[in-house]
């Protein structure tokens, strides 16, 4: 109970100090947007707007909620959770600001300078609570007592996680099995066998239980379960699957059946796949109607000089999962009968004399936005690989499919991380799986952003892998 009433204290004081920041970030860019002045009359109307603000910031934050009390966070995860609180307030307070029609006493400037400062400065708030949080826990303070009941690889492991870093604010007591055991590290202190778990909870005060036993001993686990639910005691199951699957899991639910996934995708929810198809279609429309005309005029006349044949290549390649569609490109090399089995090399004598310039600025690709728009593409995803090569790879490398989970796309992690181009030894392949898995298992849209973003950049300054 000492520790829930932490918790609340906690979050309570992260909240008050959001809002303060919120108000005195909102308070300089309204007095900096009007000329370093505020009247008499600007006052109520300042009052007004910042209880509106506060509001709309507590509504939000009640939905996205505070986990700087949790024992084992990462930055990225704070960070991700403050993103989240300030569109989410962000998207609430203009929309109730436009209803009221008060949008018209701010410019866009002013929004765009409020919005940035305050997910930054929220974002170092938080980040220096945390901090401060791990140091008053490193000290002793706010500790969680925890018991483990089993001794296999798995807990073992789960011991190191919780033990190894002092500022988790875990404390384990030790352990209960059949019998001592050597898995342990001899600081690890065994308290007993299996059926002395409930008189040693009768005595001490634990938080939480973590138990790895088999399903197979029910009838020791079930009571000790029934005694933690009814006695204020975390118990947790400790699946024993990692011993032959060493990489993070999710859980899920299905009907009333906990399931464990082997990785989390992002794309498979159909919120992220509406927001990447939408983004697909607008960002394919506007340069297909806008930039791509051109192109295809002065390519298409280079391409019909250079060598008989037509402007643009089309060739069957692997999308998502693992069907077949037809890939357009600006054909970039001589009509020969090994397009759809030998990967362009760096002096490739079947390239034509405008082929060199099309692949190293990537023009080749841009027909492919055709493939966006007609959803066969994404605008970032896996590279699309030729059949063959599908062929080949996937009885060559480990998890090689996994790659076609979602639709291949024009750019990708894997090529502005230095995996593009020709694959002449196997590794370099590996790394570009690996790559794509990392992309399909941490993809947000602005991961999304971003990787657009370095490909324009890599393309103005020339890649030496384009070829």
């Amino acid at each position: 109970m000492e520790i829930q009433r932490f918790n609340k204290t906690l979050k309570g004081t992260v909240v008050i100090g959001d809002l303060f920041l919120l108000d005195v970030i909102f308070l300089l860019c309204f007095y900096f947007a009007n000329n370093n002045a505020i009247t008499i009359g600007s006052s109520d109307f300042l009052l007004r707007q910042i209880i509106l603000q506060d509001l709309c910031y507590l509504v939000c934050n009640a939905y996205s909620g505070v986990i700087l009390y949790h024992r084992l966070l990462k930055p990225d995860q704070i960070a991700i959770k403050v993103l989240r609180n300030v569109v989410l307030y962000s998207l609430l307070s203009l929309s109730i600001m436009g209803f009221t029609c008060t949008t018209i006493n701010f410019s866009f400037q002013f929004f765009i300078l409020f919005y940035s400062l305050l997910a930054i400065s929220i974002f170092i708030y938080r980040i220096s609570v945390r901090h401060l949080l791990k140091r008053y826990r490193s000290r002793g303070n706010n500790i969680r007592p925890v018991l483990l009941a089993g001794s296999n690889n798995n807990i073992v492991e789960l011991y190191h996680s919780l033990a190894d870093d002092s500022t988790s604010g875990y404390r384990v007591m030790g352990y209960f099995e059949d019998f001592p055991s050597n898995n342990f590290p001899d600081e690890v202190k065994y308290l007993g066998k299996i059926d002395e778990i409930i008189p040693y909870l009768k005595l001490k005060s634990i938080h939480n239980l973590y138990c790895c036993l088999p399903s197979s001993r029910e009838k020791e686990i079930v009571p000790i379960i029934n005694y933690c639910e009814n006695h204020f005691i975390r118990f947790y199951s400790v699946p024993n699957i990692h011993n032959y699957l060493k990489r993070q899991m999710h859980l899920e639910i299905i009907g009333n059946v906990p399931v464990l996934s082997i990785r989390n995708e992002p794309l498979a929810t159909a919120e992220n796949q509406l927001l990447k198809r939408l983004f697909d279609i607008i960002f394919s429309l506007i340069f297909l109607c806008t930039i791509f005309p051109i192109i295809y005029v002065i390519i298409g006349i280079a391409i019909k000089r250079s060598s008989p044949g037509p402007i643009i290549f089309k060739q069957k390649r692997t999308g998502q999962d693992g069907k077949e569609f037809m890939c357009y490109k600006f054909r970039s090399m001589k009509i020969n009968t090994e397009s759809d089995t030998m990967q362009a090399t760096k002096d490739d004598p079947r390239k034509t004399r405008v082929g060199d310039f099309i692949r190293k600025t990537n023009i080749d690709e841009m027909p492919q936005f055709i493939n966006v728009l007609l959803g066969s593409m994404s605008v970032v995803g896996p590279r699309p690989h030729m059949l063959r090569h599908t062929e080949e790879y996937s009885k060559l490398i480990n998890k090689f499919m996994v790659r076609h989970y979602v639709k291949p796309g024009l750019t990708g992690w894997a090529q502005i991380t230095g995996f593009r181009g020709e694959t002449q030894e196997l590794w370099q392949m590996e790394g570009r799986v690996q790559r794509d898995i990392w992309y399909i298992e941490h993809w947000t849209f602005f991961l999304d952003l971003y990787i657009i973003y370095k490909t324009i950049v890599n393309i103005l300054h020339g890649d030496k892998e384009a070829y």
